[in-house]
């Protein structure tokens, strides 16, 4: 009976003992180690051996975590309101800050992204907003990195998502846009037409030097007239080609009235 509540002891004390005395860690993730409330280390990944009730180890995670930043409203620099929501992406670098610098690193995270948000978006102007949002992203990551690198984390992408504008403001943004596209339509339009004319005053130079080119013309206009199936066609000719005619005409009556 003494044996077998001895072995019974040992049983119930190695159950007792083994969990608190054995950690697994897993390959992505690191095991901080403290010894009686002191650092001591950082361990993992693999099977970890303790002093049971000694030693006591928090997991910390190195995977880049994802995360929504709430939608944030706030004032641009030229008055007007908008709301934003962002994600910006993170991993810890540093267990050993993560743990011992910060309670909760992705809290304290989420917080300091959203004001930094906030604030950016005050400095900026709406136009800015719109159109250079990948320079207002690097602005955001530079600025969260910089409050995370003493707990540990390193912020790597901040991308704003949505944008959100009053219905006024939509409403003046899709005229302005409306009317910049009138705008270039009407430049484009100007500018052919100069250079039709530009065209056109060449041509007029070029027929007034070769005025064989004027009768050349004539006809290609009566060919292109032609091909249109009209069964009756009435055109005026050019004086250039009835001269020839009259001068014989003239010349063959001055002949007859000598005779």
């Amino acid at each position: 009976m003494d044996a077998l509540f001895v072995l019974g002891a040992i049983v119930v004390v190695a159950l007792m003992v083994i969990p608190a005395a054995v950690k697994i860690v897993s390959e992505w993730e690191r095991g901080v180690m403290l010894r009686l409330g002191r650092f001591v280390g950082v361990r993992g990944p693999g099977i970890i051996f303790m002093i049971p009730y000694v030693e006591t180890m928090r997991k910390i995670d190195l995977r880049i975590v994802t995360m929504d930043v709430p939608s944030q409203e706030a004032i641009t620099q030229d008055n007007v309101t908008v709301k934003v929501n962002a994600v910006v992406y993170f991993r810890v670098v540093n267990p050993e800050n993560a743990v011992i610098k910060v309670l909760d690193h992705i809290r304290a995270t989420s917080l300091i992204s959203q004001t930094t948000l906030r604030s950016v978006l005050g400095q900026s102007d709406l136009d800015e907003l719109l159109s250079q949002r990948e320079k207002i992203n690097q602005r955001l990551q530079q600025i969260i990195d910089e409050q995370t690198e003493p707990w540990g984390v390193k912020v790597s992408v901040v991308e704003i998502r949505d944008v959100e504008l009053p219905q006024d403001m939509q409403r003046a943004i899709a005229k302005q846009a409306e009317a910049e596209r009138e705008r270039r339509a009407k430049v484009i339009h100007a500018e052919g037409e100069f250079q039709a004319a530009q065209r056109l005053a060449d041509a007029g130079k070029i027929i007034a030097t070769e005025p064989t080119t004027l009768q050349l013309r004539y006809l290609q206009t009566l060919t292109e007239i032609a091909t249109e199936k009209n069964s009756t066609l009435i055109f005026p000719l050019p004086m250039d080609l009835i001269t020839p005619f009259l001068d014989y005409a003239r010349k063959g009556k001055g002949s007859e009235s000598k005779e």
